[in-house]
Order: C-alpha cells, then structure tokens, then sequence
C-alpha cells in the first residue's frame, strides 16, 4: 500500500495503530537495565546542571536540538539541553521528535504507527491526535524507518526522567523541501508542544578539522541559515533544516548551549563525531 493510501486509511478507518515499539539500542546506546539507566541519566542532568556552561535563555522554550550518539559520547551534551526541561512551567503537553532515517529512504515525514514505545525505563505514549493532524497537513504513516533506528530512541529515556508522563510523536524526516515540512508542523503542532530535534554534527575527521565544521555549522544554526546547511554537516541535517525553517516562520530564535567533540568526552581526537545542543526560543 502507498504511503498516500495507508494515510488515507489510517484517518477513516480510526488508525490501526496496535501495536508497541521495543527499544533497539538499549544495551548498546544506553544502558539496558532500567536502574543503570536512570542512574545515568540522573547523573549526566547533574553534572550538566553544576557546570552551569549556559544560563537559560530568555524567552520561551519552543524546543530543542540535541546529539544522539551512545552516551558515553554525546550524553553530556544532551544533556545540557535537556537541564532546561524540569524548569517548564507547565510541561509541554506533548514532545515532537524529529530525527533522520539512517536505513529506510525516506522522502517527506513519517510520523511512527504505535500506541507507545518502550525503553527500560517504561512505557511512553504517543499522541494519536497530534499524530493525525501531522497526517492531515500531509505527513506520511510509515514504520519502516522507525523500527531499526536509534536517532529517536535514545531521546526518550532523558524525556522520561525530565517529562515523565508528557506523550511523544515520533517524526523521521528525510529529503524535503524545509519550508513545506515545517509548514506541515506549523500546521499540525499545537502551541504546548515542544519540538525536539535529533541529529550529530560532522563524522569522522580529526579533531581540530571537527571543531572548524562544527563552529560552522553552529553559526548557521543560529543564524537560522538552512541554505548554509550542507548534506555531510550532520546526520540529521534534513531534521535540522526543516526546524530552522519552522523557526524562522514562527519567529524564535535558536541559542547554542554546547558544542563540543568526542574527543572532549571519549578521548580519541583522531576520529571524532560533533556533538551540538541548542535551544529554541521566542524572541
């Protein structure tokens, strides 16, 4: 069936939406047993939090671009976003995940057909109805670049921990045009939701040469500059592009908080991967 007819059906006939996702990286990206996880999620909050490397941005949070890579590597990172999350008041009533879809092409956005997924931590639902007006604004339903991918998984066990109980939709995102993607979002999303995007920066070059990427790719995230954006400056850049976009038309701004290397968490400065988090704002 089409993506085009599966949407069709999913909205007349009440979804088939029937199933949970398993988690696929636990034990590898993050701890598997549920107390170890928590453990470490518990910790890196911490420590991001003593660090104090930003102070919270003025203006409202509308959302969040974090790393997504085990979390020996980019968890620290992560998690000097994620720090912000407790202090919303009130939570965000559901969380967007963008991520990319590193095994399935994928043209446009697929929003993911589960009632939940699962992490060690727990369950997280998903919010069927902001899921089908996602649908409605013209995204797709499709599981196949969900069901091996890691990009939105490892995200959910930190939310757990800062926004327990908050629903999620997850949304991957591959080759698009930006402006149309994110007026799908502007569309769908209400004016609670928080919107999270998951993507590394560059891969695999020498440290000093990753940080030079980085430092460029981090000003035209700020500068809100898609066009800047080129394909190998992050995994995840069709995600980031379409949030510049649907930042740029909501008028928030976007405001590094880290950006560092796994060189500065894992050691190794010959063979690195970028790791960024900003946070969107109001102006």
């Amino acid at each position: 069936m089409g993506f085009a007819a599966h949407a069709r059906r999913y909205l007349q006939q009440g979804g088939d939406v029937t199933n949970v996702r398993r988690p696929v990286a636990a034990g590898s990206f993050y701890p598997g047993p549920a107390d170890a996880l928590a453990a470490t999620v518990d910790e890196l909050l911490a420590a991001a939090s003593e660090a104090g490397r930003s102070g919270v941005p003025r203006g409202a949070l509308r959302g969040l671009i974090v790393p997504h890579a085990g979390y020996l590597y980019s968890g620290p990172v992560a998690a000097t976003a994620y720090r912000l999350l407790p202090m919303l008041v009130p939570p965000p009533s559901v969380v967007v995940i963008l991520g990319p879809s590193h095994f399935e092409p994928l043209d446009g956005l697929a929003v993911a057909p589960h009632d939940a997924w699962d992490t060690p931590l727990g369950s997280v639902s998903l919010d069927d109805g902001l899921r089908r007006a996602l649908v409605r604004a013209g995204a797709m339903v499709d599981d196949r670049p969900h069901l091996a991918e890691h990009s939105i998984e490892v995200q959910l066990p930190f939310l757990q921990r800062c926004l327990p109980g908050v629903p999620v939709v997850p949304l991957a995102v591959g080759a698009c045009r930006p402006t149309v993607a994110a007026g799908q979002l502007r569309a769908a999303l209400p004016g609670s939701a928080l919107v999270l995007v998951s993507t590394d920066l560059s891969h695999y070059h020498d440290d000093v040469t990753a940080r030079e990427l980085d430092a460029r790719t981090a000003a035209a995230i700020e500068a809100l500059d898609s066009g800047q954006l080129r394909s190998d400056d992050a995994c995840g850049v069709d995600a980031v592009r379409v949030s510049l976009a649907w930042a740029r038309s909501a008028r928030h701004r976007i405001v590094r908080l880290d950006l560092r290397t796994s060189a500065d968490t894992a050691g190794d400065r010959h063979r690195v991967v970028g790791y960024g988090a900003f946070a969107i704002v109001d102006v």
